[in-house]
């Protein structure tokens, strides 16, 4: 079976599509010191407010987290919220080409009112009214032209009326038509209308009001009606605190139990699961394991406040925590390794052929790994190295990251940037200034293939 660590250094750039409702999540954010005499309710005085992408914008959010580009295909207002909305994707990458503002439609924003960190109320503004009929085949236009330019689609449907069902059936016939995989977040009791999804992917609560079916029901039962209903490839139910479990249409089911170190909000939490689907789909891993990658995701994202995105990085120190030959890299997983060291600081620590394990290289890995707020990534330059020597290189929690021998050690330089590097020969570890001193000092030395 192959291993969620060598799964995850297999991760390349991808280009999503996005489509579904876009709103503005706004935080209003104080302190409750007292109860208003007006009437019996807290009194918040307000310290701070702000806004970001919610709905279809979180999952833009997630994905460019994650590392892709995406498009985002929606409606907004002619108002400031839509402005806003629209420039904060802008900021974060996203194209927003697929941005269509309607008239007299508002933007939705969602307030929520937090003192403590404890969310008091949520505030909604909103009009949920179906897409405009010229509008509709506008969308339909746009997918056409942009569908065959990604390598993985995402609808995300908040009920607001954006997605109809001439537009859901449109994306889906379309993604096939081009091999592309089509993840659906779906919303209402209706899932006839995403027939044909590659992944069809409700919550607990939608799964059993789709199904028309009553909470004791057993889950196999509730899947199988829903698989019927759609014609989806795969259901992937999501179920909070207890994981999430993926069916296919023979019947098999396979439970995910989140892995989480305490539940604190479990807002956004559908989208993070979404994106990394997406991710995992775009480059074309198995589904098995890109669930298994998304449960941990999902895992990291309830632990905080609000809806939050999770990053490559933050995945793979979670994956640390229960399998250390995750922190091992070579060549072909450069793309993986700059994004699990994007904004870190680390030093790096160049070992020759035949390295082993001695008390002068423990010595020197202990001295490195205790810089102040700086991870020591090591880089193994023998072709033959031995792997019980990696193995225990990786054990040592010393040791951040390991990148076992490049072909091609320009392209290394390139991809990484240490803030400082040293390379250990015999016993004596040198400074280098920067990475083209590496590379210099490298070059002297025959490389052994």
């Amino acid at each position: 079976m192959v291993k969620l660590a060598g799964t995850f250094s297999q991760f390349q750039p991808f280009r999503a599509l996005v489509i579904g409702d876009f709103m503005l999540d706004a935080y209003t954010t104080g302190r409750v010191k007292r109860i208003s005499p007006e009437a019996p309710v807290p009194v918040m005085e307000v310290s701070k407010r702000e806004s970001r992408p919610g709905g279809a914008g979180n999952v833009v959010l997630n994905l460019t987290a994650l590392g892709g580009s995406v498009i985002a295909v929606g409606r907004i207002g002619s108002d400031s919220e839509g402005s806003d909305l629209k420039r904060r994707l802008n900021e974060e990458g996203a194209d927003t080409q697929g941005l269509l503002i309607e008239p007299n439609y508002r933007t939705p924003v969602k307030n929520r009112l937090i003192a403590d960190s404890q969310q008091l109320l949520r505030v909604d503004f909103e009009t949920v009214s179906p897409l405009d009929p010229n509008l509709e085949e506008e969308v339909i236009e746009r997918l056409r032209i942009l569908i065959p330019q990604v390598q993985v689609l995402a609808l995300s449907d908040y009920g607001k009326g954006f997605l109809t069902r001439r537009v859901i059936a449109a994306a889906i016939d379309i993604a096939k038509q081009c091999e592309i995989p089509a993840i659906v977040d779906p919303k209402g009791a209706d899932f006839t209308k995403y027939k044909g999804a590659s992944v069809l992917k409700p919550n607990l609560s939608e799964a059993f009001a789709a199904a028309k079916m009553p909470p004791q029901t057993s889950l196999d039962v509730v899947a199988e009606e829903l698989l019927k209903l759609s014609s989806a490839e795969l259901l992937l139910i999501t179920r909070s605190e207890a994981g999430m479990s993926l069916f296919n249409p023979a019947g098999k089911r396979s439970d995910f139990p989140v892995r989480s170190k305490e539940v604190k909000d479990v807002t956004g939490a559908g989208d993070t699961v979404l994106a990394m689907i997406c991710l995992g789909l775009a480059n074309r891993l198995e589904m098995h394991h890109t669930v298994h990658l998304a449960n941990i995701a999902a895992g990291i994202a309830i632990e905080r406040l609000g809806c939050v995105q999770v990053t490559l990085s933050e995945l793979a120190q979670r994956l640390l925590e229960t399998d250390s030959d995750s922190k091992i890299f070579d060549e072909s997983h450069t793309y993986a390794l700059h994004q699990v060291l994007k904004n870190k600081r680390y030093s790096l620590l160049v070992l020759q052929k035949g390295q082993e394990m001695t008390t002068s290289l423990f010595r020197t890995l202990r001295k490195l790994s205790s810089i102040e707020n700086q991870e020591l990534v090591v880089y193994v330059r023998d072709s033959e190295s031995n792997d019980e020597f990696i193995h225990l290189l990786s054990s040592l929690q010393e040791v951040a990251y390991i990148i076992l021998q490049t072909a091609s050690l320009k392209n290394l330089c390139d991809a990484i940037h240490p803030h400082e590097v040293f390379l250990l020969e015999g016993e004596e570890t040198i400074r280098l200034s920067q990475a083209k001193d590496l590379l210099d000092s490298l070059i002297k030395i025959p490389l052994v293939l």
